[in-house]
């Protein structure tokens, strides 16, 4: 199973440590691996293929089994988040009025995939569904800022506000 990512795993053993916590609380508990799963994310930001070794070891289940239920589910994420995480809206309100072309430009502008981190940790870029703001559409968002009725030409503007 090839799992890579944009980002070197950087775990430290204090977090570690406190998987290895959580594992030993739930070892035992029928159902144990998606409580497990969400505790993990919450160490780490994410669940590298790293930490979900230790997790199938741990549990003394299948590296195949906790991926197909990392893979599985939208809450959990295979991708550290940016420092600023990007997520514009392909919902059918948005996409019809343009988002895929606003999300090729942010891919374009930061040279960054779908579900990608930069290397310096700085931006990661998903596509998510509706978001509840059809009236703005097309949306995105950056961290908890909300960007609407958004053109090709408003990407640059935006970016640049988190250039830092």
């Amino acid at each position: 199973m090839s799992v890579k990512s944009s980002v070197p795993f950087n775990g430290t053993a204090e977090q570690e440590a406190k998987l290895k916590e959580v594992i030993a609380k739930y070892k035992d508990t029928r159902g144990a691996l998606i409580p497990v799963l969400h505790e993990a994310q919450d160490i780490y930001g994410y669940l590298p293929l790293e930490v979900q070794v230790m997790i199938a070891e741990g549990l003394g289940v299948t590296l195949a089994e906790v991926y197909g239920v990392v893979t599985f589910y939208t809450q959990f994420s295979l991708n550290p988040k940016g420092k600023y995480a990007i997520a514009v809206c392909l919902g059918t309100a948005c996409y019809v009025k343009g988002s895929g072309d606003i999300i090729n430009k942010i891919q374009e502008s930061l040279n960054l995939e779908v579900g990608g981190c930069t290397p310096d940790g700085k931006y990661s870029l998903n596509a998510t569904r509706c978001i509840g703001a059809c009236g703005l559409a097309p949306v995105m968002t950056v961290n908890d800022e909300v960007y609407g009725r958004l053109t090709v030409d408003d990407v640059s503007g935006i970016l640049a506000k988190y250039a830092d």
